[in-house]
């Protein structure tokens, strides 16, 4: 799956590169065209590389966690903030609700990041023009859960149980309908466990997917029972 995942867009790349150097694009548009495509390819391939590096440290998560309080709340904004552009360029609305007081969880903010930024980016490629995505925090009880919904085409009820089988490619899945590995919401929901925390999905009672992050509220005593020497430098 790797391997086929490499190969399509560097047998693209390399035919319009070609295409390029042989003078097949003999106008501007076309030329124009011919680059924007190579960039689209480069950028899938870069997505990649990087979502496979971060899925292999996975593997050895409790080698790199570097726990500290974490606002979550301030940690989902920043993220909101930093996928605008991606949503704008598609026209899709990017909402954040978010809650009054203390938000702060125990853990590593680099990695917590990663996982919401998984998980929000996969719901703005799946949220058609014209649509939204909200983003929404609340407590439940010694927890705080985080939710992203979308207003795409929904998960298909054959793919939910798989939604987070590395590298799956169902027929109707999310990823092969936009060509992802199928890595990210695997990443973010192992992240997420290595927190003591939890990801699932669902659709949404009004359509599109749904998607909550759970994570354990903040304690005081959480860090000083964690072993200094426990943090390996990377």
């Amino acid at each position: 799956a790797v391997v086929h995942d490499l190969r399509t867009p560097l047998f693209s790349l390399r035919g319009y590169l070609q295409g390029l150097a042989t003078g097949l694009a003999d106008t501007p548009e076309k030329a124009e065209r011919y680059v924007r495509v190579c960039r689209e390819k480069a950028d899938a391939l870069e997505r990649l590389v990087s979502d496979l590096f971060a899925y292999t440290r996975t593997e050895y998560l409790e080698e790199v966690l570097r726990p500290e309080p974490v606002d979550l709340g301030e940690l989902l904004r920043r993220t909101v903030e930093g996928l605008q552009p991606q949503a704008e360029a598609k026209e899709v609305r990017l909402w954040l609700d978010t809650i009054a007081g203390t938000s702060t969880v125990e853990g590593d903010p680099l990695l917590l990041m990663r996982a919401v930024e998984n998980v929000l980016d996969n719901a703005v490629r799946h949220t058609p023009t014209g649509g939204e995505v909200r983003v929404s925090l609340q407590h439940l009880d010694d927890h705080l859960a985080f939710s992203v919904t979308d207003t795409g085409p929904g998960i298909a009820p054959g793919d939910l149980p798989h939604l987070f089988t590395p590298l799956y490619r169902g027929e109707s899945s999310r990823n092969r309908r936009t060509g992802g590995a199928g890595l990210g919401l695997t990443i973010a929901r192992r992240l997420l466990r290595a927190h003591g925390g939890e990801l699932t999905a669902a659709n949404a009672p009004g359509g599109g997917a749904l998607f909550t992050g759970v994570l354990p509220a903040h304690s005081p005593t959480m860090l000083t029972d964690q072993d200094p020497a426990a943090s390996i430098s990377t």
